[in-house]
């Protein structure tokens, strides 16, 4: 694996503003290579409150960074080496920014303690958390972008053997053609009008059933490498994006026989809905961020089961659709 150019981009992400480009100190940092350590930047136990919802058009509604759980005055740290290349505000809010070579790191709403062009290492105190992000709760956002697209952060705490998220291990690196690779599926998803690599709508599909959720298919049922473990292995869903705290809603009549908090599904709820078309059908919901059912209640099609979230091996807001016929898990949109 080469070395990689990641940009990171100023924004106040729940404003959806674009924010000038900041500039940069004319010593450049070098290229982060194999082997550097993404930092978690927060102290205490790492939580995704909002993950990466990249917006169909440039100035659409989404999520440009992520939001992580924190406590107001916490300590923030780098999470690579690099400069720093601005301290201030932005919008009213206080931003830091750390530039690694042609990349740039931002940290909303940060309270600076280090100065424009000191270099710091990974790990390295940069400020205090402070001000407001989140509605609820204090968080920070953070940050990564190349040229003017914004990257998923999520990557910079994924291992490069092992591919788990949210450690102090070597961080897997970008390829050198990140940026053109962005810039190119930016423009199909403005193209496609958001509807890359599929999109589905609501109704009732061949069998009566309905969607729990409507939104753009983020990915379909088959083999793929997991964006969390990096494992090749079969996505035994179709994952369904939507906003965090959209309402879940149960396919079709049946009952509720699993709801609990699975390792790598999160908050999930499955529902028995008993023979349909001559086949035993089972329906699983999965990342939820809150239910509304429990085990052994009786529902009908269209009811409030929960709400969607990012819970489990998640790296953003989305329904994880599963359905099993006769017990095999099988491609939901061949029964949908």
């Amino acid at each position: 694996m080469g070395r990689v150019v990641a940009a990171v981009v100023l924004g106040l992400l729940s404003l959806g503003l674009l924010v000038p480009a900041v500039p940069v100190p004319q010593a450049r940092a070098a290229p982060v290579e194999v082997g550097s350590s993404g930092v978690w930047p927060l102290p205490g136990p790492r939580q995704v409150l909002r993950g990466f919802e990249p917006p169909t058009t440039p100035w659409g509604a989404g999520n440009r960074g992520l939001d992580l759980a924190g406590v107001a005055g916490s300590p923030v740290r780098a999470v690579a080496e690099g400069t720093v290349s601005f301290a201030g505000q932005v919008g009213g809010q206080p931003v830091v920014v750390v530039t690694h070579g042609a990349l740039r790191t931002t940290y909303t709403p940060v309270r600076a303690e280090v100065a424009v062009g000191a270099r710091v290492s990974a790990g390295d105190r940069i400020g205090r958390l402070e001000g407001s992000h989140c509605p609820d709760q204090p968080c920070l956002h953070l940050g990564l972008l190349a040229g003017e697209d914004y990257l998923d952060p999520s990557v910079l705490f994924t291992t490069a053997t092992t591919g788990r998220s949210g450690r102090d291990d070597p961080v897997r690196l970008l390829p050198e053609d990140v940026v053109d690779q962005v810039r190119r599926r930016a423009a199909q998803r403005r193209s496609s009008g958001g509807s890359v690599p599929g999109s589905i709508r609501g109704g009732a599909g061949a069998h009566g059933f309905v969607l729990p959720v409507v939104g753009p298919i983020s990915s379909g049922f088959g083999m793929r490498t997991h964006p969390v473990t990096g494992v090749h292995k079969l996505h035994d869903g179709t994952d369904l994006a939507a906003s965090c705290g959209t309402p879940v809603v149960a396919p079709a009549d049946g009952v509720v026989r699993t709801v609990d908090h699975h390792p790598a599904l999160g908050l999930r709820v499955v529902i028995d809905h008993g023979e349909a078309a001559g086949r035993q059908v089972q329906t699983g919901l999965n990342h939820l961020s809150a239910q509304d059912v429990t085990v052994g209640q009786r529902v009908v099609a269209g009811q409030l089961v929960g709400a969607v979230g990012t819970t489990g091996w998640s790296t953003g807001c989305h329904l994880h659709l599963m359905v099993w016929l006769d017990g095999q898990v099988v491609d939901p949109m061949t029964w949908f």
